[in-house]
Formats: C-alpha cells, sequence, structure tokens
C-alpha cells in the first residue's frame, strides 16, 4: 500500500486551526490525508466538500508539512496565545506510517511540551509509544489525554473496515505501555457500525481490553454518514454486508445522524460495560502537572 502512496513534502503557512462546534477550540494536524483509508471515514466528507478526492483513491496521495513544527512555535510564543487545549489527530492520523520518517508529530510534542500547552490526541497507530519521552514531560506540564481508537476486536470487521491500520491487539498494547508509563491513555470505540460491531459480546471484547490495558477511561460513538462518507461506506457495505445495505439506507435515509433514540442501546451498554469493568481515571496512575503558577513562572524564565 504505501508503494502506491505519494507524499507531497509542501511547506504550511499555519500549524494551528480554528474550528467550531466542537469541544476543542484548536486542531493540529501535521500530515493531510491518510493511508489508513478506513472505509467509514468522516474525514471523506469534508474532502468531497473541498472538491477532493474522498472515493477508493482517498489517502493515495498525502501532504507532509515539512515546517509545522516551526510554524507551530512561532504560533504558542505569541503573545495572544492562550495556551488552550489543543486537539491533535481530528482529521488525518498523527501516526500513519509517514511519522515514522519524518518525525513531525514527535516535533510538534517537543513544542507544545516547551510551551506548557495541554493537548488531547487521538490515533490508531502504536507509533505513538516511540514518543513516550515526550509525552512523559508534556504531561508533567500540562494536561495530556491519548485516545487509541479502536472500534472492534472483531478481526473480520477490523480487516474489512481499516484496511491500512495496524491490528487492534496491538493498539491495545499501547495503551499499556503509556499508561505504564503514568499518561493518561484511553480507548475510543468509534464509530460503532450498526449491525455490524454493535454486539454485546464484540462491545465487551473491547472494554474488557481496554481494562486489562490499563486504560484510564473509554468513549464511544456510533457511525455518521455525511455525504462522500456515505457513498464510500455504502458501496463498501454492498461489497462485504449485503444484507445490511437496506437497513443502513434506512437508518440514514435522512439524516447523517442516528437519532438519540437509536444510539442509545449501543451507548448505553457501553456506558454500563465501562462502569462494570471499572474502566476511569483513577489518578494514581498518572502524572501530575505542575501548578499553573509554577508554569507561568517557569514560562516567563524561558523568555
Amino acid at each position: 500500500m504505501l508503494a502506491r502512496t505519494q507524499y507531497r513534502e509542501e511547506p504550511c503557512k499555519t500549524a494551528l486551526n480554528q474550528c467550531k462546534g466542537m469541544p476543542f477550540r484548536w486542531t493540529l494536524n501535521p500530515y493531510m490525508g491518510c493511508v489508513h483509508r478506513c472505509t467509514y471515514c468522516y474525514v471523506r466528507a469534508y474532502e468531497k466538500r473541498a472538491d477532493r478526492a474522498f472515493d477508493d483513491t482517498y489517502g493515495g496521495s498525502i501532504r507532509v508539512k515539512t515546517n509545522v513544527a516551526e510554524v507551530l512555535r512561532y504560533e504558542v510564543r505569541r503573545r495572544s496565545w492562550r495556551r488552550e487545549t489543543v486537539a491533535i489527530g481530528a482529521a488525518t492520523d498523527p501516526y500513519q506510517p509517514a511519522e515514522g520518517q519524518y518525525k513531525l508529530t514527535r516535533s510538534c510534542l517537543e513544542v507544545l511540551a516547551g510551551a506548557y500547552t495541554p493537548f488531547s490526541l487521538i490515533t490508531r497507530g502504536p507509533m505513538v509509544m516511540r514518543d513516550i519521552d515526550v509525552l512523559q514531560e508534556a504531561a508533567q506540564r500540562a494536561e495530556v489525554h491519548i485516545s487509541v481508537s479502536i472500534p472492534t476486536l472483531d478481526m473480520d470487521v477490523w480487516r474489512k473496515t481499516e484496511p491500512g491500520t495496524a491490528p487492534p491487539h496491538q493498539r491495545l498494547k499501547a495503551i499499556r505501555k503509556l499508561t505504564d508509563a503514568g499518561i493518561r491513555a484511553g480507548v475510543a470505540i468509534a464509530p460503532v457500525l450498526p449491525g455490524i460491531s454493535d454486539s454485546p459480546e464484540q462491545l465487551e471484547a473491547v472494554v474488557r481490553g481496554a481494562h486489562d490495558a490499563g486504560a484510564t477511561g473509554v468513549w464511544a460513538n456510533v457511525l455518521h454518514l455525511r455525504s462522500g462518507t456515505r457513498e464510500h461506506f455504502l458501496g463498501h457495505l454492498a461489497r462485504d454486508w449485503p444484507e445490511l445495505l437496506p437497513r443502513y439506507r434506512e437508518m440514514y435515509r435522512t439524516d447523517a445522524y442516528l437519532s438519540e433514540e437509536a444510539k442509545a442501546p449501543i451507548l448505553n451498554r457501553v456506558a454500563e460495560l465501562k462502569a462494570a469493568y471499572d474502566v476511569t481515571d483513577h489518578r494514581r496512575y498518572t502524572i501530575t502537572p505542575a501548578p499553573v503558577a509554577q508554569q507561568l513562572s517557569l514560562l516567563a524564565l524561558a523568555g
């Protein structure tokens, strides 16, 4: 797969992107495009809106923002920067294979740590283990939280829906390494696919795996299908689970999102499992950031 991927080394003008309608204000993505090629990826909808490839060719061209760490360093040193939480990986996985060569994500983490800036990061890439040293340093200075996306441990579902990702059990190993190092790291069961990965047994397998790996939390979300993602996902559904195609067309007939009533059984089941397995953030397992006053004092000394 990597042999068919084009990597475009292009500098960026901005590193931090401001967004609306999200639980965070700032996002950071060292790359654009993703070789994981997950069939349900919500980014396909944004790619279609931007008149870029959103079908099977998505992920065939990756933009590498070669100067992203330098630009980020300038942005977080501005007087106007309020050290708000930065969400890393909202649009593309920061630990896709290209990171092994370019190390842009690692460089950005070093910048954020140096600026005492809190951040969250979501990934499907076990390569996050490589940067435990930087994450530990960052967590001593500000709030840091890692979410490792593990929608399912069902190997058949994984192979059909996440063709370019590392096996889910490797991601559980990453959770164990991170939490053993004192870093807050939880599991994102997202997206849950109705009729495909939402059985009680499948959900329990993920929550049990999160517990056994020492995860500090679990959260879940159900598939949503905006235009761009919808066409691509339903095409793969017709190939892999054709018997479910009528059901999906009906469920997502009028809206990209399932109703709260339709999502409730899945999300309630995950909540019950989370409580049963006691998957929560026991603060004794995590690194505690320095008090804010101490952070500001050290920032002043750093100039």
